[in-house]
């Protein structure tokens, strides 16, 4: 039988809602399309790491981090009334950099494929 820490339960519970309330209920401008990738919550449940990237960039605005720093306590807030949990963890948003490392080596691969069949777009 698999066992799971709660904090994990917590986290994934954590990373949907955000997700969700982000979605309908968050009318801040300077928060575009976000994706939160993930969520790390501390064994105690007292502080919830909850990683984003913004859709289609690879870089993020400091206003997006800004807004989102802002709405942290109506984010917290609408977690606790959906949340059944005696403390709802103070939130921190970190930006997830594997994803925009995952792009280079992407990009790398295709280079490598390109001078591999000789196939160069500079020639045509």
């Amino acid at each position: 039988m698999t066992t799971f820490k709660r904090a994990d339960r917590v986290a994934d519970l954590i990373k949907i809602e955000i997700s969700d309330i982000l979605l309908k209920q968050v009318r801040d401008p300077r928060i575009g399309a976000l994706t939160i990738t993930g969520v790390k919550v501390t064994d105690d449940l007292r502080l919830a790491k909850v990683y984003f990237v913004e859709m289609a960039k690879e870089t993020i605005h400091a206003e997006t981090l800004a807004g989102l720093e802002k709405a942290t306590g109506f984010l917290k807030r609408e977690l606790g009334k959906r949340l059944q949990l005696r403390f709802v963890p103070d939130l921190i948003f970190r930006v997830d950099a594997s994803f925009a490392y995952g792009g280079r080596i992407e990009r790398l691969l295709a280079e490598i494929k390109q001078e591999g069949t000789g196939d160069d777009p500079q020639d045509h």
